[in-house]
């Protein structure tokens, strides 16, 4: 029940601003666009969405997520409401899921409003309706995945550029190690042990997988794994602070 009272609340402030309205556009926008330059879609005749659409997720998601959530903890830091939310009868823990779940509706509404593309794919061929689905959860799972890092970078710092830039940046590691042209330049350098260290840590490898109907249970358990590790790391953080 507190989880619910914490989601409806911080879901109301997203939709009171301009910020989720502005991010979720732009999304659409700009994953739209990159389909339909950089992706080629028209040239390659990409029915299962990945060659085009989905492989710039991550490098679009890896921005904007952080610009969400930034202010999930710094927010509270700063006005003061974070020791107000200490005198209440609500569990940290609570508090903290209905604020990750109130940031991962968003993006999952943002996701939703790209149907026109898949609309268009159905219309013009006849594409695996699973392998787009499965890049979609895919998609799902990179978002839920930077929101709980940015989640617990913004409980270290009450200044919100801090944590939009701290967060962007792991997030851009996190990206850009597993993303093909870093790891073909290493791989050319010889160090295969280096790349299947990078393999297994980048978000890449294993989002890539979603995109070709494949959900296997090495990369849910990456992304739940990572998620699980950020929130609790948040509780404990938080705790602390509190102490």
């Amino acid at each position: 029940m507190n989880t619910w009272t914490i989601f409806k609340r911080e879901l109301t402030s997203y939709f009171t601003q301009p910020t989720a309205y502005a991010i979720v556009v732009i999304f659409g926008f700009l994953s739209t666009l990159l389909a339909f330059t950089l992706g080629n879609f028209w040239g390659i005749g990409d029915a299962s969405l990945y060659g085009s659409f989905f492989r710039f997720h991550p490098l679009l998601l890896m921005i904007l997520v952080p610009a969400v959530s930034m202010r999930q903890w710094s927010d509270e830091h700063s006005t003061g409401t974070i020791e107000l939310l200490g005198t209440f009868p609500i569990k940290l823990r609570s508090a903290i899921l209905g604020k990750f779940f109130a940031s991962a509706l968003i993006w999952f509404v943002a996701l939703l409003l790209t149907f026109p593309i898949v609309s268009a794919v159905t219309y013009l061929g006849e594409p695996d309706s699973g392998t787009i689905l499965s890049g979609y959860i895919g998609s799902f799972l990179v978002c839920c995945t930077f929101l709980a890092i940015t989640t617990l970078v913004s409980s270290f710092t009450r200044d919100q550029v801090v944590a939009l830039i701290a967060s962007v940046a792991i997030c851009c590691v996190l990206t850009i190690c597993g993303w093909e042209p870093v790891i073909n330049e290493i791989r050319r350098s010889g160090s295969g042990q280096a790349v299947d260290i990078m393999t297994q840590l980048g978000i890449y490898s294993h989002f890539f997988d979603t995109t070709l109907g494949l959900i296997r249970m090495t990369s849910l358990l990456y992304f739940l794994g990572l998620i699980a590790v950020c929130l609790v790391g948040t509780n404990m953080v938080l705790k602390s602070q509190r102490a």
